[in-house]
């Protein structure tokens, strides 16, 4: 789920910026972010429980790096909740932090959503320089690091991964329809957005029963939305969604591929999604680093080998999504919190997680150890090179208090139109009144 440098000045500014990854920046010693050998038993002897509350797929079980920390630290425990849709997350966060009561020691938080922690709630969550994580900014990209800092030098989240972009794709759907199934001929024909939606034409004309081009429209909207830099706020932090050159190519795009019968109309994180993984309803998938795992996940062993992976349409990369790791306020094992989060972050352990479940890493030092990698489930897509380079294109991204809840109301407009056929002006005017609704 979840891949950003705002300029961050001594007034407060409704615009972020944040780059994908930015690969600049000093390479740091491996080992500087790692408590391994530490006591987990907060200094009693006794076991400490922590709490992680996150969503979609962060990876950690799948990698089993929950096991490695508690043999590392013997009195740890570790729980982990998770919702799979972030939009849900996100109210029941809002619910609990509101009241108080019934967080986690750990709370994860999307990257679109981190302008709203940094300027709206930074009172409800610790300042993570209180435990020594302002000896840690050099092991971070500077985009991911300053997201999660405040005006006044608090940093409330260590970044997990980004988001680099790339197009997953399933070669026996591509072959059994008569289409190349090369990465990098299809890389050559898919050149272009209209060269994608081309190309999804000539699979629907012979494409096998019950499988579309794409899994939905929402999904191609957040790809296209993703390779821009100013999209729902401008760099002086005034909002122009409504006005957005970037905003309405990816929506006149998306409508036309719903109404082109391209998508599958599948709500990306629903059951009917997650089945179709297995059953062949979709032959592409705009891919962010971290879907690798939850392709893997949900296609299971018998997908492997039948995914690729090629770079994506359009004249640039993109970064779609990516996460902090946050310890609210009311936490209660707040110490023993922040060394498992200074952990999971460090270059080691980002690394381990390139490598198991594709979330690209937002830790600089771990950035040049994974550059070789390959994926036998993705056909050995060299991934470590695909979304390497997609990292080092990506623009940097301007990012408000409101990013995430606009980008939710355009896609559920979207989705009017692939599934009850609303005409595309009608539904741009419906997304339009939801934005206002959000803002109030």
């Amino acid at each position: 789920m979840p891949n950003t440098r705002a300029a961050i000045g001594s007034t407060r500014r409704t615009g972020l910026r944040l780059g994908a990854v930015l690969l600049t920046g000093t390479l740091l010693a491996a080992c500087s972010g790692s408590s391994e050998g530490a006591s987990g038993s907060g200094g009693d002897g006794g076991t400490v429980t922590l709490t992680v509350d996150l969503f979609g797929s962060f990876g950690y079980e799948e990698a089993g790096l929950y096991d490695e920390y508690e043999d590392l630290h013997p009195g740890i425990t570790i729980k982990q909740t998770d919702t799979q849709d972030e939009q849900d997350y996100w109210k029941s966060l809002q619910t609990r932090l509101a009241g108080g009561g019934g967080l986690a020691d750990v709370q994860g938080i999307e990257v679109g959503r981190i302008a709203s922690v940094t300027q709206q709630q930074a009172d409800r969550f610790e300042d993570l320089t209180a435990y020594g994580a302002d000896a840690l900014e050099s092991e971070f990209a500077p985009a991911k690091w300053s997201a999660a800092t405040t005006p006044e030098g608090a940093v409330l989240g260590l970044g997990t991964d980004v988001g680099p972009q790339a197009m997953c794709y399933r070669t026996d759907l591509l072959a059994e329809a008569g289409l190349p199934t090369d990465r990098e001929e299809l890389a050559g024909l898919w050149a272009t957005w209209d060269g994608y939606l081309e190309l999804g034409e000539r699979y629907m004309d012979t494409a096998p029963d019950g499988s579309a081009w794409i899994d939905s429209v929402g999904s191609l909207y957040a790809v296209m939305i993703g390779q821009e830099e100013e999209r729902y706020y401008d760099a002086a932090g005034e909002l122009i969604h409504e006005d957005s050159p970037a905003v309405r190519t990816a929506w006149e795009t998306s409508a036309r591929a719903a109404g082109d019968g391209l998508s599958a109309a599948l709500d990306q994180w629903s059951p009917q999604w997650n089945q179709a993984f297995s059953t062949g309803a979709f032959a592409t998938l705009p891919c962010p680093a971290w879907m690798l795992g939850y392709i893997k996940g949900q296609a299971g062993e018998a997908g492997q080998g039948t995914w690729d992976i090629a770079a994506l349409p359009g004249d640039r990369a993109g970064n779609w999504g990516g996460s902090y790791l946050t310890i609210p306020a009311a936490a209660k094992q707040k110490e023993e919190a922040y060394k498992l989060i200074e952990w999971l972050t460090a270059p080691e352990q980002q690394a381990k997680l390139f490598r198991s479940q594709g979330h690209f890493p937002s830790a600089t030092g771990a950035i040049e150890e994974i550059a070789g990698t390959t994926d036998p489930y993705f056909s050995d897509a060299p991934i470590g090179r695909i979304f390497g380079d997609a990292a080092q294109e990506a623009p940097v991204q301007v990012l408000g208090i409101h990013d995430k809840s606009i980008a939710d109301q355009i896609t559920n407009a979207l989705s009017e139109i692939e599934r009850k056929g609303t005409e595309p002006g009608k539904a741009w005017q419906n997304a339009m009144k939801g934005i206002d609704n959000v803002l109030g």
